[in-house]
């Protein structure tokens, strides 16, 4: 639902592999976008080198009213807005916010066994991802947590220490 007035977060699909391009693109036309990027190790036959690429495939943020609509959609390498039948699907601050935190901090540790049940409901409760909420996927030696971006129908998977998540009250030995 676009708003004359407020802007709002919309996520539009681009050509393959243009993602930086667009982004670019609608920055220079005055369009605040965001491309949330991860930083990949690549390990070639005489370098290793460290990349920065998309956290999701084809996919560029923008915040816009209505006015910008065209805009955005005139822009080189943009093949249209992400829609659920043919409307658009508005994506809450939160979720853009979401997205921010993880590209900024993920964590990778070794986690003891049986702390957590598979299928709890955990939240994070120290560092740049406080006040997270998401599902355990496993327990058994490693530790998974996932949170779910549910308008985009995504969810992001991350490694995350034990002393940094709290079970959610209601939801223990869920399965």
């Amino acid at each position: 639902m676009l708003d004359a007035l407020e802007p709002r977060w919309f996520a539009v699909y681009t050509k393959y592999k243009r993602e930086k391009l667009v982004s670019k693109y609608l920055q220079d036309k005055g369009i605040t976008s965001y491309l949330p990027l991860q930083t990949v190790t690549r390990m070639y036959t005489r370098k290793i080198k460290k990349i920065e690429l998309p956290l999701i495939n084809c996919y560029v943020f923008v915040q816009i009213t209505k006015d910008q609509y065209v805009p955005v959609l005139e822009t080189p390498d943009v093949v249209n807005f992400v829609k659920i039948a043919k409307d658009l699907i508005a994506i809450p601050e939160a979720e853009i916010e979401i997205l921010r935190r993880v590209t900024g901090d993920i964590t990778n540790v070794e986690v003891d066994k049986g702390v957590f049940k598979i299928g709890e409901e955990v939240e994070i409760i120290s560092g740049s991802l406080f006040g997270l909420r998401g599902r355990l996927l496993q327990g058994l030696g490693s530790k998974n947590f996932v949170i779910e971006l549910e308008n985009l129908g995504y969810s992001l998977r991350m490694q995350m220490a034990p002393e940094i998540l709290r079970p959610l009250p209601g939801t223990r030995g869920a399965a």
